[in-house]
């Protein structure tokens, strides 16, 4: 790793959950993903209600219209109010190179509250492209990068 790279060089947000309280599933939508090596996604979870239960996996596809299936071992232990989870963020690292083979050409963050209310939000990073600088293959929802 070098450190004469911009953080933005090497990680692009690819998909975004914008906060939101929920009480079912929402999704990024599926982003490509060949562009990268790695995957990190970012779930933070504001007020959960008492009964509130939140879960979050990163799914895989073949092609944007394919069907997403579950990547073995891309979800968070569920994160409720009773656990003091209110507040709090979880983190999904994956790397793409378990996934080679496989066909998948495209990726998507699933948050699902369940039961109660709870307010949510989710990012899904590109992580250490093949061509850089990653900053190139940020969603259209990100308006500036600025480097200092």
């Amino acid at each position: 790793m070098t450190l004469n790279t911009a953080p933005s060089e090497r990680l692009a947000l690819i998909g975004r959950i914008a906060p939101i309280s929920q009480t079912v599933a929402v999704n990024t939508g599926l982003v490509p993903i060949k562009a990268f090596f790695r995957l990190l996604a970012v779930v933070d979870v504001g007020v959960i209600a008492s009964t509130g239960v939140v879960n979050a996996k990163v799914q895989a596809a073949v092609g944007s219209g394919g069907s997403p299936v579950d990547i073995r071992g891309a979800a968070i232990t569920a994160l409720t109010q009773a656990g003091s989870d209110s507040g709090k963020c979880a983190v999904i690292n994956v790397n793409l190179d378990k996934l080679a083979g496989d066909g998948y050409t495209h990726a998507q963050l699933v948050i699902t509250p369940s039961v109660a209310a709870a307010l949510v939000s989710g990012h899904l990073y590109g992580v250490d492209p093949r061509y850089a600088p990653a900053s190139d293959i940020d969603g259209t929802f990100v308006d500036e990068v600025v480097t200092v």
